[in-house]
């Protein structure tokens, strides 16, 4: 099959790629005085130990001492003959890069013979070929101890033969993989590289169209009797994709078969990976929103608009008209802007004729004393136009950090710029999701939960309206704002209730007697 043209973005990344390759290339240092008997001992000693093998061999490449998800993914790849290996890891956890280095040990090492490289289009499993052709053909300390490993007429873009006697081909997804037997060797080893894409994922005919040439058409260029190894690289970016599939035969063989999930960070909260650190990931985050990070780097596909379809955006009446309005803060103990913690969310809301409204707010990482200044600034915002009432959620688990941490916060601030009153919201809340949903989302559909218009460029009210678009019943993406807008939400309606004024939540108008 002929080359596909590059189109001209990704004829700007193979470039930048080539010369990245390139200057990473002449960093490894050669000693050409090395005797042939020294070298053959470097390699038994090498060979015997995958770790020292890649950090000599692809110095360049071994900047960060592997974590220990790294060297046991590694080991059972490389000790058996017949392995299928599930990488669902994080992106920037290296997977590209170390199935590069595992693939070319065991091609010089004789372990394998025809390697499918396979990815979801031609051009792309074209590409991530590119760096082990380089490093076979470039590669000083290879070149050295293994000798020269291209071989002309048999070396493109898409194919090529080592003189160490392996094959390469990309194969993109769909794509017809007869014809992939080199010399009388079949396929034996199958590297599988981001095969899924958004939009394949977003139609279940198509990922069912992958899979069956996975299962029918892929995976039978094995030898029933030969070896063959399977390494699956990808992110899960949806419920149902590749990769899920792939998780689940291997969970049907634990035999010869392991699968290992491996987000950015650990279930404690920090870096899966020492070469990422958490300043690192955190700018990092600051890119992408909230739906892009839990699927990019946590494994974790959310479905905008599970619960909650959309947001009303509108004109908010001027805060004049409003008997009083609340500023509700949803705090965390957590006194960092350490995006691993839980946000903190303080919204100014206020009620009028049967609509409440979200004014301003703040919803972001952040220390408890750019908490209380979040207060401050809704004070300023109201100033003499109504009455503001402030609270602060603090349940039975929160209370010790409300007397002891937050309480002094306010008395110093309030030395400084003036004292405003804070209640604590002590109310015993029924399941996050459950008060979400069920007080929150039929105000919503009726369009009588409005966000303001004039601060839809505000970055704190865009991450409101995103945390809402991805409530869902396993609540694994973060909801700090929607909970602080039902806290809120239900004080403003406790207290339009004691005023006689509407009540929302209860579907029909009650009146106060006494005004007519």
């Amino acid at each position: 099959m002929p080359f596909k043209k590059l189109k001209n973005d990704d004829k700007t990344s193979l470039k930048k790629w080539k010369e990245e390759v390139a200057a990473l290339l002449e960093e490894s240092s050669i000693d050409a005085r090395d005797t042939q008997v020294e070298i053959e001992k470097r390699k038994r000693r090498l060979e015997a130990d995958d770790e020292a093998w890649f950090a000599y061999y692809f110095e360049a490449y071994a900047t960060a001492e592997p974590a220990l998800f790294h060297k046991r993914a590694t080991k059972r790849l490389m000790s058996h003959n017949r392995w299928l290996e599930v990488r669902a890891w994080s992106r920037e956890l290296a997977k590209s890069a170390r199935s590069m280095m595992e693939v070319t040990k065991l091609a010089l090492t004789g372990k394998i013979k025809n390697v499918l490289l396979v990815s979801n289009s031609l051009d792309n499993a074209t590409r991530l070929l590119g760096p082990f052709m380089e490093n076979f053909e470039k590669n000083p300390r290879i070149k050295q101890d293994y000798g020269e490993q291209k071989t002309p007429g048999a070396w493109e873009q898409e194919e090529f033969t080592c003189r160490c006697g392996t094959s390469f081909r990309a194969l993109g997804a769909g794509q017809s993989p007869r014809g992939t037997r080199h010399k009388n060797y079949r396929p034996d080893l199958i590297l599988i590289d981001d095969i899924d894409t958004d939009e394949e994922c977003g139609n279940s005919d198509r990922i069912e169209k992958k899979w069956n040439w996975i299962s029918d058409a892929l995976l039978p260029t094995f030898s029933v009797s030969g070896n063959y190894r399977i390494l699956v690289n990808g992110n899960i970016i949806a419920k149902d994709c590749s990769v899920t599939r792939f998780i689940e035969r291997a969970k049907k063989s634990p035999k010869i078969a392991h699968y290992e999930i491996v987000n950015i960070r650990d279930k404690n909260g920090k870096s899966s990976w020492s070469k990422n650190s958490e300043e690192d990931i955190e700018t990092f985050f600051s890119l992408y929103s909230e739906s892009t990070i839990q699927r990019e780097f946590f494994n974790n596909p959310l479905s905008k608009g599970d619960v909650f379809k959309e947001m009303v955006w509108g004109e908010c009446p001027p805060l004049q008209k409003l008997t009083y309005v609340i500023a509700y803060g949803d705090p965390s103990p957590s006194n960092s802007r350490n995006k691993a913690t839980s946000y903190k969310a303080c919204f100014l809301i206020g009620y009028y004729n049967g609509k409440f409204y979200v004014y301003d707010g703040r919803l972001d990482h952040v220390t408890n004393e750019e908490f209380v200044e979040w207060f401050y600034d809704m004070h300023d915002l109201v100033g003499e136009k109504t009455q503001l009432k402030c609270f602060i959620e603090n349940n039975t688990l929160q209370d010790p950090f409300y007397q002891q941490v937050i309480l002094p916060l306010f008395a110093k601030k309030g030395e400084e710029k003036g004292f405003i009153s804070i209640s604590p919201d002590t109310r015993k809340k029924p399941e996050k999701f459950d008060r979400i949903e069920g007080n929150l989302e039929p105000m919503n559909r009726q369009g009588r939960l409005i966000m303001n218009i004039k601060e839809k460029e505000n970055p704190h009210m865009q991450r409101l309206e995103e945390q809402f678009l991805l409530v869902s019943r396993t609540m694994k993406a973060p909801a700090d704002g929607p909970d602080c807008i039902e806290g809120g939400w239900w004080l403003l309606n406790e207290n339009l209730m004691k005023l006689g004024e509407e009540a929302v939540i209860i579907g029909k108008r009650i009146t106060n007697k006494k005004r007519y």
